[in-house]
């Protein structure tokens, strides 16, 4: 990314930043999905910075605006339920499968739940790649009721023993009050079963600020415990992953690039900062 490079190589070895470098450095993080009050807080810092140890001055100060709650998986006693929540158009689907994929490869047992009935494309979408990644899907009626699936699944990871129970939910925001009921109404029948170790939020980093008003929406309609940042790739600046996690202290636990389910991993808070400014 290197969003901070050329402030980097422009500071170092002089004190002599001109009034026109700090509007252009304004306009880079600006672009960069930062936000204005990221923005204008960040500014501020970096105005002390010295040349002589600029980097790593700006790798703290970075640093200071990430979320320092753990960034690991919430592990359940039994089967660990994981829900996944986001509009549609994030990736929400694929990193269901993408997740399932990658606890499968480390040698879990999976179960995925297609919970996005309202979209028939999705429910097919995920059984695809469930016969692709070798993970059960279970699945309902074409607009049938979210939560029947939902607790379908969690009975089948409970009699077949999985480690894990990854549940996909409706992707349509109509208001706040409707979400909160279906996501509710979810959470409610799978608990007759298994608690609900972890809610996961899907955010697609092209989507700039607007994935940071989706993040606020959702987070106050469920307990989200974790972000699944999607697309952050060369189309995406990425620096909504700062204002997110400065903004709702929500950790990102995993990162989509791409579309195979190999392009998923883990989200790396050094490696990130490192990237900001390299």
């Amino acid at each position: 990314m290197g969003l901070f490079s050329k402030f980097i190589a422009k500071i170092k070895g002089t004190n002599d930043f001109a009034p026109a470098d700090w509007k252009e450095l304004e306009e880079e993080l600006l672009l960069s999905d930062l936000g204005p009050s990221l923005t204008k807080e960040f500014l501020e810092q970096a105005r002390k910075v010295k040349s002589e140890n600029a980097q790593e001055a700006l790798s703290q100060i970075l640093s200071t605006h990430l979320s320092t709650k753990d960034r690991g998986a919430l592990l359940g006693q039994e089967t660990t339920v994981i829900m996944v929540v986001g509009v549609n158009g994030t990736g929400k689907t694929t990193s269901v499968a993408k997740l399932a994929a990658n606890l499968k490869k480390s040698g879990k047992n999976v179960v995925m739940a297609a919970g996005d009935t309202f979209r028939a494309a999705a429910v097919e979408q995920l059984q695809t790649w469930g016969m692709r990644i070798g993970v059960e899907v279970v699945s309902g009626k074409a607009n049938g009721d979210p939560a029947s699936v939902a607790f379908d699944a969690a009975k089948k990871a409970q009699e077949s023993k999985a480690d894990f129970l990854i549940i996909d939910t409706a992707g349509r925001l109509h208001n706040k009050n409707d979400l909160m009921a279906e996501l509710e109404k979810v959470k409610r029948v799978v608990e007759k079963v298994f608690p609900i170790n972890e809610v996961l939020l899907v955010i697609d980093a092209t989507t700039g600020q607007n994935g940071l008003q989706q993040a606020k929406i959702f987070t106050e309609a469920v307990k989200v415990s974790g972000i699944i940042l999607t697309k952050i790739d060369g189309s995406a600046r990425g620096g909504v992953a700062l204002a997110i996690e400065k903004e709702l202290d929500i950790p990102i636990k995993w990162i989509g690039t791409g579309e195979s389910e190999s392009d998923f991993a883990h989200f790396e808070a050094d490696s990130y900062i490192q990237g900001l400014l390299s």
